[in-house]
């Protein structure tokens, strides 16, 4: 079952779904866990998707809309802040300790793609997460280093920045292409981009508040975002990491690996599903199903 919510972030709404098990009872109290989507998603995606599975395994789970993007409130719109984007995160747990139905030492954290490293980061902090997953993390600062233009990047944002603010419209640019038939005539090759518009921008998994628009302004906060600075010292909840071992170029694989490396986690594991891409961890039943299979017992032991 699914339960429309808001919670105040600052001066504005978040919007989430509750996915409350099929024998819910609000008399009882029940372990909890916040699903993070994402960048460019948003909760009826893959988050969820793996939101809708743990609540049939007995647990509250909560999928939210980011700031500023989807259903959620806030401006400027289809700006992709981390730090706002980890105070998110936040705010749900403020949210889910306001109800009677949830033991509030008993609340996990998931989060699946960028997802994965805003929860990985936001647990470094955020004490009372007693249990981290993540899925396919993706680390924005990794990501747009290795494209070997972030002077480049830099460069024109600061230049578009003066222009808006001397009366130029705001910039908005496609996270990916728009279509299968765009990103072919651009000839793009790369597995995990091809796979992100087969994802977002087709049936398979398209939803109209996922518009894959993003304020070109906002990229300089995302290049310096590094999710797992400090993750050597602060980030010791349990740790559950799944990837698939069909490396693209999203990175995940790596930095699934470097997030297992670093946390400073004494109970941590790391498990790979074999065949699985990137995108295979956001809807393949196959994929997904292996990769729960992991999850459920993972919360189920370290949220009692």
């Amino acid at each position: 079952m699914i339960q429309e919510v808001t919670f105040k972030h600052k001066t504005w709404q978040l919007a989430g779904h509750l996915h409350v098990p099929e024998a819910f009872d609000e008399r009882q109290s029940y372990a909890a866990i916040v699903c993070v989507h994402p960048g460019s998603s948003v909760k009826e995606q893959t988050a969820g998707l793996y939101a809708a599975k743990l609540a049939q395994a007995g647990f509250i789970a909560l999928a939210f809309d980011a700031s500023f993007q989807g259903a959620s409130g806030g401006g400027p719109r289809h700006l992709e802040d981390p730090a706002t984007r980890v105070e998110d995160i936040r705010c749900a747990v403020d949210y889910l300790t306001t109800l009677a139905f949830v033991d509030r030492n008993r609340i996990g954290i998931l989060g699946i793609c960028a997802g994965g490293t805003y929860a990985a980061n936001a647990a470094l902090t955020e004490r009372r997460f007693r249990a981290v997953g993540v899925v396919v993390p993706g680390n924005f600062a990794r990501v747009y280093h290795e494209q070997g233009n972030a002077i480049e990047i830099l460069e024109a944002v600061s230049q578009q920045r003066t222009a808006e603010a001397n009366g130029a419209e705001a910039l908005i640019t496609p996270w990916i292409p728009h279509t299968p038939e765009e990103a072919r005539q651009a000839g793009a090759t790369e597995m995990d981009l091809l796979q992100a518009v087969d994802y977002y921008r087709t049936p398979r998994g398209q939803h109209p508040n996922s518009d894959n628009k993003l304020l070109y302004t906002g990229i300089s906060i995302a290049l310096v975002f590094d999710a797992f600075h400090l993750a050597d010292q602060l980030l010791t909840q349990p740790l559950c990491i799944v990837v698939g071992d069909k490396v693209g170029g999203f990175g995940s694989y790596r930095d699934g690996f470097e997030l297992y490396n670093k946390a400073a986690s004494t109970s941590k594991k790391i498990h790979v599903v074999a065949g699985a891409g990137h995108y295979d961890l956001y809807d393949d039943p196959k994929a997904t199903g292996e990769a729960l299979e992991q999850l459920i017992p993972f919360f189920r032991n370290n949220l009692v």
